[in-house]
């Protein structure tokens, strides 16, 4: 049952990728990301054994039990090294944009070369092609790192490479040390750790989408009180043709509202002489600035200063302190 659903999850991930080329430039790393992902996704198809049985049977006089399903499946890895490799290749300095296209045909030809030999000759050496290929994007990978939402996707994509990369050695091992083939109708050694490897990889290729749905949804939930009362004060800074966007679209669009009905608070972005400057603590601003937008009539008085986002502060991050804020003396009014 898990080897089904890890193929559905799989082919959820790649259909996810699919969309994102659909709705963005089909750039040559995104196109090859795609390739990787189906191609981890068939992997992952035809290790279920149900799979691999009716494809063994295809050609039942002529091939024995599993050729045929582990020349696909091998084969599937192959292509997801190969697809992985033009994108780690992009990241190199020795590869510019306008020779990236040239590098990836160059790539692609060698890894299907590679599934003809593997095919034709030897699943060994298909093995070692793959594990060779895995170790070229963990580096890669690592040398890529950092704390940003791109980052963390590379991050676990790379750790699903580095697993694949390890069982790539296992494999060839185990053609060297004359292991006993799996019987027919039963799943592949160490099939757990290929799941995993298959999960990993599907969902560093779709973290990044992910992540930024998960941020806009909780980004919603905070400024939906103060979203509401300033829009009912000022209906016209919503666009009122407006279709059904996407959940990051509406995030964006419901942040940049808040800030207009701020300005328009404010006196369209006014400096008054009598205010003074805001301070430095951005907690301190925001909780002013929280008091103001909720009695524009009190004697908080704040300008264009106060409601401009604080040095190094974007936006999306000014309206989040304002609406948490916001939302803490809304409480405390309640108890009040």
């Amino acid at each position: 049952m898990t080897l089904w659903l890890t193929a559905l999850l799989v082919w959820m991930a790649a259909g996810a990728r699919v969309g994102r080329v659909l709705v963005k430039p089909a750039t040559t790393a995104r196109v090859a990301i795609v390739v990787a992902v189906a191609a981890v996704a068939l992997a992952a198809t035809v290790a279920v054994p149900e799979i691999a049985v009716a494809i063994d049977n295809l050609r039942p006089s002529g091939l024995h039990a599993g050729w045929l399903s582990d020349g696909v499946v091998v084969s599937a890895w192959i292509a997801f090294v190969t697809a992985t490799s033009v994108v780690a290749s992009a990241a190199w300095p020795v590869v510019s944009r306008q020779n990236l296209r040239q590098v990836a045909l160059v790539i692609y030809s060698m890894g299907l070369v590679a599934v003809a030999a593997a095919i034709a000759w030897s699943f060994t050496f298909g093995w070692e092609v793959v594990a060779f290929g895995a170790v070229f994007i963990v580096i890669t990978g690592l040398r890529n790192l950092d704390w940003t939402t791109l980052g963390r996707g590379i991050a676990i994509y790379t750790t699903g490479s580095a697993v694949v990369a390890v069982l790539a050695v296992l494999e060839v091992r185990r053609a060297f040390g004359d292991a006993a083939p799996v019987p027919p109708g039963e799943p592949n050694w160490a099939w757990p750790v290929w799941e995993i490897a298959a999960l990993l990889v599907a969902f560093g290729a779709v973290w990044i989408v992910v992540e930024l749905w998960v941020r806009a949804r909780l980004l919603l939930r905070q400024i939906r009180l103060l979203h509401r009362i300033l829009v009912g004060r000022f209906p016209e800074v919503v666009a009122h043709d407006q279709t059904g966007t996407s959940t990051q679209l509406k995030a964006s669009d419901q942040v940049a509202q808040i800030m207009d009905a701020l300005y328009l608070q404010s006196g369209g972005g006014v400096v008054l002489a009598a205010v003074a400057p805001p301070p430095r603590s951005v907690a301190e601003r925001a909780e002013t600035v929280a008091q103001w937008a909720r009695n524009p009539l009190g004697d908080v008085a704040v300008d264009a200063r106060w409601i401009a986002p604080p040095e190094g502060i974007s936006p999306r991050g000014w309206v989040q302190a304002i609406a948490r804020a916001y939302d803490a003396t809304s409480l405390e009014h309640v108890r009040n």
